[in-house]
């Protein structure tokens, strides 16, 4: 299970139609299905007869009215984008979730992030969790709370997300993100050729210390640097930068999963190596 937590944005429009899979419609209702959490708040906000089966457009209405009823909230540099997206991927040989474990994930990640606290249901932060992809969950946020107050995301955030991220593959029987069960004492115990291109590949994929991760870093950085300047210009070269920083995320995804493959590959070797050498002992 690998947490990625995505450039923050002023709308939450391209998060969720990434979260989708597809672009928003004002006709497509999501269900409890697809929007599998949210913040406890909107019980409160929602009349009980109310229907909740909203449109995408619709949700992402929800998600931007913190905007509009608090135009001068900002972060403490100014900074309105207020649109945290984290993604969450599953192991490619996982199996599947259920809907009540997608929303006990969902929960557990937004405490994690700081987006839900105990006792601030009515006061908190709006956040829906979208599952309309296997094996991936979509939590998308707007850190300007219902009082208009600015939630700055923890320093510690990624050790956070990552630390919780192993407590639930622990408690729902996930396989790490980094090995299968199997494999780590195949790759320890006979360092081929193939399991050393994976360790290569996967310290290049690593989110908290590999190059690429801290690339990223830096080029997400100079995009909310860029966005604070004033022209049009600076507005299309730092969304240029978040194209790039979405990009180099996908990079890492694709070696990781190379890496996987890799390893997978050697431990499917290992049973037959041992059968021709019993083959061949007296």
């Amino acid at each position: 299970m690998i947490p990625c937590l995505q450039a923050r944005t002023h709308s939450p429009r391209d998060p969720l139609a990434e979260a989708l899979g597809r672009p928003l419609s004002p006709n497509e209702g999501l269900t409890e299905y697809t929007i599998v959490a949210h913040w406890p708040g909107l019980d409160y906000y929602t009349p009980d007869d109310e229907q909740r089966t909203w449109t995408s457009i619709e949700w992402a209405e929800h998600l931007e009215d913190p905007y509009l009823e608090h135009p001068f909230a900002a972060s403490p540099d100014d900074d309105r984008r207020a649109i945290l997206h984290l993604d969450i991927r599953l192991h490619p040989d996982d199996r599947e979730l259920t809907g009540p474990e997608w929303a006990e994930t969902a929960h557990r990640f937004a405490r994690a992030a700081g987006i839900e606290a105990p006792g601030a249901a009515e006061h908190g932060w709006r956040w829906i969790a979208v599952q309309a992809q296997p094996g991936r969950l979509d939590l998308i946020a707007n850190l300007i709370r219902l009082d208009g107050a600015w939630r700055t995301p923890s320093a510690d955030i990624l050790r956070r997300l990552a630390e919780e991220a192993r407590r639930i593959e622990q408690d729902l029987n996930l396989i790490p993100a980094r090995t299968g069960p199997t494999t780590r004492s195949a790759v320890r115990t006979a360092p081929t050729a193939s399991a050393q291109f994976a360790s290569v590949l996967t310290q290049l994929a690593d989110e908290q210390a590999g190059p690429l991760a801290t690339v990223r870093g830096l080029v997400e950085h100079t995009a909310h640097r860029i966005a604070r300047q004033p022209g049009a210009a600076c507005t299309d070269t730092a969304h240029r930068l978040e194209l790039i920083a979405r990009r180099l995320y996908a990079i890492q995804q694709d070696l990781d999963t190379t890496a996987a493959h890799l390893v997978q590959a050697r431990v499917a070797a290992a049973p037959a190596t041992a059968r021709n050498t019993a083959h061949r002992s007296p």
